[in-house]
This record gives C-alpha cells, structure tokens and sequence, in this order.
C-alpha cells in the first residue's frame, strides 16, 4: 500500500498567489521528509486556485526532496498539448531522477475550454483522443499520428527521451466510460472517492477491471483513492479543527453552505471524508482497500484556508500513525 498527499491549491482568506505556492512547495519537501510515497499538485486555471502548471512546481520540490514521486492531481489533458504536457513531465522526470508521474483528467470546470479555445461540445471526444496521443508520445519513436483537434504528426520525435515509460495515470470521478477507457489502455486509475461509501464505486472499479483483463490477463491494475483528509490527535479535535475550513471550502468553491449535520454523516464510518484519528483514518484507507482493491491513498492535504501547521501535523500522524498498521 501506497500513501500521499496532494494540494489542489485553492487560495482563501487573505493568502496572495506567492505564498500559496511557497506552503505548496513547502508541504512537497515535508512530504519526502517524513516518508511519504507521492505528492501531487493540481491543475486550474482560475482566480481561486494557485497553480496552473504543476510540472513547474513538482520541479522545484524535485530540486528540494530525494525519494517521493511526484504527479499532477491533474493535468486538464481535454485543453492540452498532448506533446506539451509529455515534454514537461518528461523533463521533470530528468530533474526528479525518474520519481515523475502524470495524472490526467478531463476538468470539472468549464473555464479552460474557453481559454484554450476547445470546444467544451466535444468534452469526451477530445480527451479520448488526446489520451490516445499521449500514451502513443510516451511508447513510440518516432510517433506517427492523426486526429481530429490537433495537427498530424508524421515520424516526430518527440524529446526528451526517458530510460523508462513516464507513468501515466488516468483520473475519474464517477464516469464508468473513463474507468473502463483507461483499463483497456492499460493505465493505472485515480478514483475521487468524495461522495457516498466505496462500496458505491464498486460498478465503476469493476469496469475497469473488467477491461483491463480484456487486454492483457497477466497485468496487475493499480488504482488509488483520492479523498478529502485530515488526521487528528483524537477523533473529536480532528473533526473540531478540520469542520471550519471544509465549510468554507464547500462555500467558495461551490457557493454551498455546508451544516455541521452532514459534515458529521460524511466523516462517520460509512461516510467519504477521510477525517478523524489514526485509527478512523486507518479503518476508512482498509475499507477502500477491502472493498475496492485500492492500494495507493491520495489524501487532500490543505484545503479552504487550513493553516500550515494543521496540515504538517496532519502528514505526520498519517506518515507516523497510520502508515505503519499497513506495514
């Protein structure tokens, strides 16, 4: 089993650009410190969130950590270059000394398309195809290609090259179409498990399964589990400390206003909030692992505000605590 934390850097309070994404850094370097098997950042490209390119900030943790892996929680691949993102993480590999991954998905917001010019008409068309692209750049050389939303290529070689496949992870949040397309190409799945119990992702984990067998019986399906998280000292102070910050999350991200009632249903044992003691947060990572085969935990390390310190302390009890009763 695999645990690490991630930062979709969402901005709140009064906190500028800059310093969000020196804690963002910040938390990446301590991640490798205690231990921690991957760190990711996330893709927007709006006024609410820090960081529109993670391969630049995954580089500068690279130039400050040793071990962890490092990967985009996502890459909006619907608006991307599929050569582009290849190359930056391609060269990120080089800098991290082979710890890069990619992980793509297709935006929960409608403001890239417009920004690339993309059109939002064609969401699933053109991911698929650019998945397509973007595991051929990885595979081939050179690679030979034509598509409908970017121009062809014809024997291009594509650099940098790397002595190993760069590790391309496809994201899903409820769609059984992107599980079952990514089982069928192989890729290993990152599932948001954000709302109802695991045991409601079983259809969609069964998919893939289903087609990752269909294509190569032999290999072995890796998938994680994404999940809004907070460790605390005991399950009380956890939920006391985290409750405030997850409301104003829902608040300026969705415009929701969030009762501490059903805060409180989904951080109890049947419930998708990752949140609480060790011991709480060792049951619901075993349960995601018992129902759904998990075996790589992703939890959201800082989000709505939540101070700097609550979030170290977080990854340290769950590097400190948690991790060792799955040793």
């Amino acid at each position: 089993m695999e645990f690490g934390v991630f930062s979709l850097t969402d901005v709140a309070g009064d906190t500028t650009v800059a310093d969000r994404v020196r804690t963002v850094i910040d938390l990446g370097v301590h991640a490798d410190e205690v231990g921690l098997d991957v760190f990711g950042v996330g893709e927007h490209h709006t006024p609410r969130f820090a960081v529109s390119s993670p391969a630049v900030v995954l580089s500068a943790i690279a130039a400050r950590t040793t071990s962890i892996r490092l990967t985009s929680t996502v890459s909006v691949l619907s608006v991307l270059d599929p050569v582009r993102l290849y190359q930056d993480f391609a060269q990120l590999d080089l800098v991290a000394a082979g710890r890069a991954e990619v992980t793509v998905g297709r935006s929960a917001y409608a403001e890239p398309f417009g920004l690339f010019g993309v059109p939002i008409a064609d969401y699933d068309a053109v991911f698929e195809e650019k998945l397509d692209l973007l595991v051929s750049l990885r595979d081939d050389e050179p690679v030979t290609w034509t598509g409908r939303y970017r121009p062809p290529l014809a024997n291009a070689h594509v650099v940098p090259r790397l002595s190993r496949p760069l590790p391309v992870w496809v994201g899903v949040g409820g769609t059984p179409a992107s599980a079952t397309g990514a089982g069928r190409r192989g890729l290993p799945l990152s599932l948001a498990l954000l709302g109802g119990t695991a045991a409601r992702s079983r259809p969609l984990v069964d998919a893939y399964r289903e087609a990752f067998v269909g294509r190569d019986r032999h290999a072995h399906t890796s998938i994680a589990g994404v999940s809004h998280f907070y460790v605390g000292p005991t399950s009380q102070q956890a939920r006391e400390t985290f409750y405030p910050y997850y409301r104003t999350y829902f608040a300026d991200g969705r415009g929701v206003h969030l009762d501490r009632a059903t805060f409180e249903q989904m951080a109890g044992p049947r419930g998708p909030l990752v949140v609480g003691s060790a011991a709480e947060v060792a049951d619901k990572v075993s349960a995601q692992h018992e129902v759904l085969g998990v075996d790589r935990f992703l939890g959201q390390v800082d989000l709505g505000g939540l101070h700097t310190r609550l979030s170290l302390a977080s990854m340290d009890r769950l590097a400190h605590d948690v991790v060792p009763q799955f040793s």
